[in-house]
């Protein structure tokens, strides 16, 4: 799969809108401002020195047109991927749209947790890298699968295990619309790789959607807390498996998990 074409618009598109017109203003400033001086000290003659004014003007306005358009761009851009996110209502909402968009919206869930998200053009359709995510310092490849009837195989996870190596990155996550098979689960036993399936994908996206609306998290942590006893005939709707009280170590929430993780991450 080749890789996607990247022009200076499109780079500048993934910059906030509001980074966009400040580096057009302090762009244009610079050059309307600042190259004159410059000119008048090089010019050894005035026709020289007019024509250096008079073509400095011209990349002024030129750039700063540049960065107005990178900022529409920029806009119209995160607010397609809010509408993307906050749209989203059950499992078939994630395939509705293409491969393109699924990437977006795997992207905005994870912008919304804090993560910084690069779309690195170096995946397409068929694989390779999606996104990159940095938090913390440390930096995570992912590749999206829209794929909702063919669960992802194990050939997928040992491709990107091996672009973790190669990238010398700090982690991979694979991201699905539907599951992985039991291969695929088991190979990343021990790794840093982790496996989002679809309802992993949309309970993600349920949670940054209520986060959206202002939900008071403390409104649900007493049910969390009260469901904890796996004794209670708890298992898990994937492999029938004991439930048991897990914690999230990044946010200390309390939530129900299969007793098999991380072979199953039900």
């Amino acid at each position: 799969m080749g890789r996607r074409r990247t022009h200076l618009i499109d780079v500048m598109a993934t910059w906030p809108w509001y980074v966009n017109l400040g580096a057009g203003a302090l762009g244009f400033a610079a050059l309307r401002m600042l190259a004159p001086q410059w000119h008048e000290r090089a010019a050894g003659a005035p026709t020289a020195f007019i024509a250096g004014i008079a073509a400095q003007a011209a990349v002024a306005w030129l750039w700063l047109g540049l960065c107005l358009v990178a900022a529409v761009v920029s806009w119209a851009g995160a607010r397609r991927r809010r509408r993307l996110l906050d749209t989203r209502t059950g499992l078939e909402s994630l395939s509705s749209n293409g491969w393109r968009d699924f990437e977006r919206l795997v992207g905005e869930a994870y912008r919304r947790q804090g993560y910084t998200v690069e779309e690195t053009g170096l995946g397409g359709a068929d694989g390779g890298i999606d996104l990159v995510l940095r938090r913390d310092g440390k930096r995570t490849l992912v590749q999206c699968k829209q794929w909702r009837r063919q669960q992802v195989g194990v050939s997928v996870v040992r491709e990107m295990y091996g672009l973790l190596t190669h990238h010398r990155a700090d982690a991979v996550l694979i991201v699905s619309s539907g599951g992985f098979t039991r291969d695929a689960q088991t190979f990343i036993v021990g790794k840093p790789i982790t496996l989002v399936a679809g309802e992993d994908l949309l309970g993600m996206i349920q949670k940054v959607q209520a986060r959206g609306t202002a939900m008071p998290a403390a409104r649900i942590e007493p049910e969390l807390r009260e469901s904890k006893p796996a004794s209670e005939g708890l298992t898990c709707k994937r492999c029938s498996a004991p439930m048991v009280e897990r914690r999230n170590r990044r946010t200390g929430d309390v939530f129900m998990g299969c007793s098999r993780f991380p072979a199953c991450r039900g």
